[in-house]
């Protein structure tokens, strides 16, 4: 026997579906979807999107089903797996990810899939242990005072560092974001970080010159 053949024996006995019967597959979806359920609610739990939409979560579940599937029909035939590996590679996924938290659970469905289809479940339900402690770990580690946005609009007569002097007994000024100047006044925007947001909105009110002010919440991206 050449060299050849014995790779190719090596290569195609790896895909023996006949070895496969219905109680595996039955049992491969079943812990899968029992690890998808729990990561269906650890999203739920954890989740502080005011937007939470309930089918991307349930689209998670069945992606790690279906990805499973498809790990046992590559395993079984060597034509579904080529076919699998040509079609995946014309097919084009353009859902935005508006939430990192969300790619990270997307990609824990799909590794959940993958794992449980190559019948490692002992990985997976580890797997899930960990990740859950290690964001429940990283969430209570308590976050420096995030800065806000202040957004101050004021006639001729005040400048920008009477706002700044106005803010100091509150907090500081991080930074000027932007200024626009019209005919009519100034709108300014600031990063600040305060101890007292209520207070200082009230101080920047009453300050004479000053018409309107408005203090945000910011994620850190600003396009001035």
């Amino acid at each position: 026997m050449s060299f050849k053949d014995i790779i190719s024996n090596n290569f195609i006995s790896g895909f023996s579906g006949a070895d496969i019967t219905v109680a595996e597959i039955v049992m491969t979806l079943g812990i899968t979807f029992l690890i998808a359920m729990y990561l269906f609610a650890v999203y739920r739990f954890i989740t502080e999107n005011a937007f939470y939409s309930k089918e991307y979560n349930i689209s998670m579940v069945a992606m790690a089903i279906v990805t499973a599937g498809i790990i046992l029909a590559m395993q079984s035939s060597l034509v579904i797996s080529l076919g699998m590996v040509g079609a995946l590679s014309i097919v084009r996924f353009r859902t935005a990810i508006k939430e990192p938290i969300d790619l990270l659970f997307l990609f824990w469905s799909i590794g959940t899939g993958i794992i449980c289809g190559a019948g490692l479940y002992k990985v997976a339900v580890v797997l899930a242990v960990c990740v859950t402690i290690a964001i429940a770990i990283l969430r209570f580690i308590p976050d420096r005072r995030s800065g806000m946005l202040l957004f101050v609009g004021f006639d001729g007569g005040l400048s920008t560092d009477e706002i700044k002097e106005a803010v100091s007994p509150y907090g500081r000024v991080v930074s000027v974001k932007s200024v626009n100047v019209t005919s009519s006044g100034t709108n300014t925007v600031f990063e600040v970080r305060v101890r007292d947001a209520d207070e200082m909105v009230k101080a920047l009110k009453n300050l004479s010159g000053v018409d309107t002010v408005s203090l945000v919440a910011h994620d850190g991206e600003f396009r001035g």
